[in-house]
């Protein structure tokens, strides 16, 4: 199937059936070899090169090739296929053919230079694939994004962009890498400022007076390591400067829109005033964010069953997306943290991209503090914006189920991160229930609460009980232990 502009081979080692005098042709391999079909061999020569995949001839130098693993690696992972050349048809037209290894050991030169560079693990995993009708084995190189910054053999740290590998050789190119990557923060790094900004600033004032009422201004913020050669650090100012904008402009800012439109863009038309740009220390911009955004969005009506109603949002779900992106964007990048309030939804875009291995798919999961200084002291304010840490957007995924909301969505892009909630409501529990049921053949009560997001067994119990009553589904004979089971209606 094709995902995101490239091929991903579903291979499954039961497949095919060789007979032994074919088995006989490959001996045991030192790593999992895995037969596939004709069809998904031509699929693999077929692989579209881009982001996420790439096919090399066996000729090429393992030094070369690990460039792209290196670049894989540092930027979104990829999958790379060797044993894959060209032949010339005519003229300038060529065409991929399979021209595997003549046996395992004949990669043993790749495998050498792989293993010195990229150890095996969870970050690399390799494999060879053979078919029947096919000449030789492939060498499949799986690379999942790491959490630290991957060098190829020559000592050079590449990235990935569409189906090019760069390599990061400029003084510049290697901080962005390391901020990206989270083995270096920007929130270290000194500000040319006087000290006084933060030692006698009446944030850190009240702060202390609630954490540390016996503690010097100046010796805490200094054993917070926020004081460096008498300069504030970015995170001391962000922290506990009245104003740190005046100090780290156009780097620390919340910019809130309204665009009345439901349309993919906003545009200047449809905004319903001058974009406002909330300041101040993280901790009064998070509120003052949340408050402004909320207030927006109380304006939004639509139509309902009983006329104009006000589009709701849970206001939890609000608060942790926008505090997310605040304490855990790359304050490297010269941008603000964008919140942009449509008629139909709401986008919040965070300079940076996800931090050492989070992904979209694993940000629920995973937990990376590119922040750690941020993090850790925000949490010890009064009522803390990010009370529960580590948790923040599974609650917003939770508040929004809760409402009857879509989950929002977490796009990771060049530069940023947007996340989208829109004003979508869920599928009804009656048809999630029946779309769970073409594909499984039954269903009980609490796999019906987990999928449709119904906390109370009772509720769901009629539920289940009143699709039954209309003969959508039906019980299972015999199903009692364990708690009823339903299945959908058998049609005579």
């Amino acid at each position: 199937m094709l995902i995101s502009g490239w091929y991903h081979i579903e291979i499954r080692s039961d497949n095919v059936m060789m007979s032994e005098e074919q088995a006989s042709l490959f001996p045991d391999p030192p790593l999992p070899g895995i037969a596939i079909t004709e069809m998904q061999a031509d699929l693999v020569t077929r692989i579209e090169e881009g982001q996420f995949s790439e096919v090399k001839d066996k000729m090429i130098s393992p030094s070369k090739l690990s460039h792209t693993i290196s670049a894989f690696a540092n930027t979104d992972g990829g999958e790379l296929y060797i044993g894959i050349g060209e032949q010339l048809l005519g003229g300038n037209v060529k065409q991929r053919v399979w021209n595997g290894f003549s046996d395992i050991e004949a990669a043993n030169a790749h495998m050498a230079t792989f293993d010195k560079c990229f150890p095996l693990g969870n970050d690399f995993q390799y494999e060879f694939l053979r078919c029947s009708v096919r000449k030789g084995v492939l060498l499949h190189v799986l690379v999942n994004r790491t959490s630290r910054i991957m060098k190829a053999s020559d000592g050079i740290p590449y990235v990935r962009r569409g189906a090019q590998n760069l390599p990061q050789t400029k003084l510049e190119e290697l901080r962005r890498l390391e901020y990206t990557k989270g083995v270096a923060s920007f929130e270290g790094h000194t500000v040319k400022a006087p000290k006084e900004l933060i030692t006698e600033s009446p944030v850190t004032r009240d702060y202390l007076n609630h954490v540390v009422p016996t503690a010097e201004p100046e010796s805490w913020l200094r054993k917070q390591s926020l004081i460096s050669n008498e300069m504030p650090t970015v995170a001391g100012l962000l922290l506990f400067a009245e104003e740190p904008q005046a100090q780290i402009p156009k780097h620390c800012g919340i910019k809130v829109y309204r665009y009345e439109t439901n349309e993919t863009e906003g545009y200047r038309d449809v905004l319903s005033f001058v974009p406002v740009t909330i300041e101040g220390c993280l901790y009064s911009q998070i509120k003052d964010a949340v408050l402004r955004t909320v207030m927006e969005v109380e304006k939004i009506k639509r139509m309902g069953e009983s006329g104009l109603e006000t589009i709701k949002y849970p206001k939890e779900a609000l608060h942790e997306i926008i505090t997310n992106a605040v304490i855990h964007r790359d304050y490297s990048i010269a941008d603000d943290v964008h919140v942009r309030i449509f008629d139909n939804r709401i986008e919040v875009q965070s300079p940076g991209r996800l931090p050492a291995h989070v992904t979209p798919a694993n940000i629920l999961n995973e937990r990376f503090a590119r922040n750690g200084a941020i993090v850790r002291l925000l949490n010890k304010f009064p009522d803390p914006p990010n009370r529960d840490v580590g948790e923040g957007l599974n609650t917003a995924f939770e508040k929004m189920n809760q409402l009857g909301l879509k989950e929002p969505s977490i796009e990771e892009r060049d530069s940023d991160v947007l996340v989208t909630m829109r004003h979508e409501p869920l599928a009804s529990p009656e048809q999630t229930i029946m779309k769970y049921l073409e594909t499984h053949e039954t269903i009980r009560n609490k796999q019906a609460r987990e999928i449709t997001h119904v906390r109370d067994s009772d509720k769901m119990k009629r539920i289940l009980s009143t699709m039954a009553d209309k003969g959508e589904i039906e019980g299972v004979p015999g199903a009692q232990f364990g708690g009823m089971k339903y299945r959908k209606k058998q049609r005579v």
